[in-house]
């Protein structure tokens, strides 16, 4: 069936190119959306990244696919769908186009978030077992998928054994044995904003998520010790990297979060030269920065993200010019901190309300325009699982709920509980991913043509943004990066229902033809350029590069 569709695919394309004279000159193509122009990627040859730069799909494995009926997603689950993700191939076009995963803990819990971690060394039987791990790892690096776990240095659970005999120690006046791996003190040396675990005779222990979770003491020896222990046990194993936890939680009255980190992401680097780490600190640009020192590959653009955030205001509010100004801005500051930064936007994650809890109202058109403006900056996108189709929180008062349940199959739909009480899925507006694949206009497909685009033009996320361009207008989002002597211009625009007609001059781009482009009403309308004018329609984008 696969090999009569494709067959049929090539020869509707061959068609759409004899009719739009398919190796002709871009300058000669009409510079109106709805006339015949030829599909700009249909002959681009992508090649499959080999470095850090990735396209990440964050995964919060509970919720994701349940693989033995249990009503809770587990790592076999993950591997029966690598396929969606991807098929090893970046010229199929039959994958999302996903090449890094990132996992949420894995490890032992008694929550279902996880992130109160009982045993560093094995993986939680909710999901499988270290075998399960292993094939998971095997299974991704042969699809050229670069897998990253979440990894929790900031706190422990209270249920850990580690943590456990401290408090018994600490109970008859031991502190010089497991007291030393997390923050004991005198209960005087806590601030009294800072909430703590009342130990006994004088002690306590610093906890600032919940009493379920006392923190670590990162400046003992014996923790980093143990710190090194954990990261070669999972990158020993093949895994690429960490997403760390609450790195905004590293500083404290005794620690300096950007040594602490300097020094881990020297010791990871020891074990495995190429290894990828990305940190979680939602905190003012300022606090961003000095943690960039550390060298760390990325940190989460937050300011950026959330219903409330730069990406889906803007889309909301059509500001097209603001937004890759302040983007450009933002990148420059974290790019004097550290010059080999990797910024990491996402429109959200598993803490925050789905975007299309926000966007859905304004229509399809601002949820394919936001995936765009986001995937298309510089650096590495983090993509929530079921973004790509639209997924909604079924309320948006609680973690759980921004958790729910992946669908694919809107008609068949097996129940994930998120934390055995959690809410009934919410069906995609738009259906789930075997909908979705079906309709050539849909949120799914926007996403997996994005995703090629990025493989065909290395330069859209290792390139530096190096300006922005003033077509005279707030909606039109327009700026350049350059990569390895290469230049593009990527322009949005931010306009809900007007298309906008834009003139190119050789000072912008000398000899621009369209590269790429992302028409929000219809994968078969193609934008041209003609006499140096092209038509953007509302809510699309279009890529520019000089005509080789």
């Amino acid at each position: 069936m696969k090999k009569i569709i494709s067959f049929l695919l090539s020869a509707a394309m061959l068609g759409s190119c004899v009719l739009a004279g398919c190796g002709t000159d871009s300058s000669s193509q009409a510079s109106k959306p709805d006339e015949k122009v030829a599909d700009p990627i249909a002959n681009i040859k992508a090649e499959a990244s080999s470095d850090k730069y990735r396209n990440y799909y964050e995964i919060f494995v509970n919720s994701f696919c349940d693989s033995d009926g249990d009503e809770t997603g587990d790592l076999q689950g993950i591997i029966s769908q690598l396929d969606y993700l991807n098929d090893g191939d970046p010229n199929t076009g039959d994958d999302l186009g996903i090449d890094g995963i990132w996992l949420t803990p894995i490890m032992p819990s008694k929550s279902y978030h996880k992130y109160d971690v009982e045993n560093y060394y094995d993986i939680d039987p909710d999901f499988g077992t270290l075998e399960d791990f292993d094939e998971l790892v095997s299974e991704c690096h042969k699809r050229g998928i670069n897998l990253i776990i979440d990894l929790v240095l900031n706190h422990i659970s209270s249920e850990n054994p580690l943590y456990k005999e401290a408090v018994k120690e600490v109970e008859k006046g031991k502190l010089d044995g497991n007291a030393e791996y997390f923050e004991i003190h005198e209960t005087s040396y806590f601030p009294s904003d800072v909430p703590v675990n009342l130990i006994g005779s004088g002690y306590a222990c610093e906890a600032n998520f919940s009493h379920e979770m006392p923190e670590w003491n990162l400046n003992s020896e014996k923790t980093r010790e143990e710190f090194t222990n954990i990261a070669k046990f999972w990158l020993d194993r093949g895994v690429d990297g960490f997403r760390l936890d609450a790195c905004k939680y590293y500083n404290n009255k005794s620690t300096d979060g950007a040594e602490f980190l300097k020094w881990f992401y020297d010791t990871c680097r020891d074990i495995n030269p190429d290894v990828y780490m990305v940190g979680e600190t939602w905190s003012d640009d300022s606090d961003i920065e000095a943690l960039y020192k550390s060298g760390i590959d990325s940190q989460f653009a937050f300011k950026f993200s959330s219903s409330t955030g730069t990406i889906v205001s803007n889309v909301i509010s059509q500001s097209g010019a603001a937004t890759v100004k302040k983007v450009m801005n933002y990148d420059n500051k974290m790019d004097e901190a550290n010059p080999n930064e990797i910024n990491a936007m996402f429109l959200s994650n598993h803490d925050q309300v789905r975007s299309a809890n926000t966007l859905e109202g304004q229509g399809l058109g601002s949820q394919k325009l936001a995936a765009a403006v986001y995937m298309l900056f510089p650096g590495n996108p983090f993509i929530y699982y079921g973004e790509e189709i639209g997924i909604k929180a079924p309320n948006t008062t609680n973690d759980a709920a921004y958790r729910s349940q992946m669908v694919f199959d809107s008609e068949d739909l097996p129940v994930i509980f998120v934390n055995g009480i959690g809410d009934e899925p919410e069906e995609p507006t738009y259906g789930g991913v075997k909908q979705q694949l079906s309709d050539k206009n849909s949120l799914l497909n926007y996403y997996r043509r994005i995703l090629k685009i990025k493989v065909q033009n290395p330069e859209i996320a290792r390139g530096k943004i190096t300006g922005t361009e003033d077509f005279g207008d707030k909606n039109i989002g327009a700026y350049y990066v350059e990569h390895d002597n290469s230049k593009l211009m990527i322009i949005h625009n931010f306009n809900k229902t007007e298309s906008k007609e834009l003139n190119i001059t050789d000072n912008m781009i000398k000899n621009a033809q369209v590269r790429a482009d992302l028409v929000a009403e219809s994968i078969d309308k193609h934008v041209g350029i003609k006499d140096g004018k092209i038509t953007v329609p509302a809510q699309s984008t279009v890529i520019l590069k000089t005509a080789e």
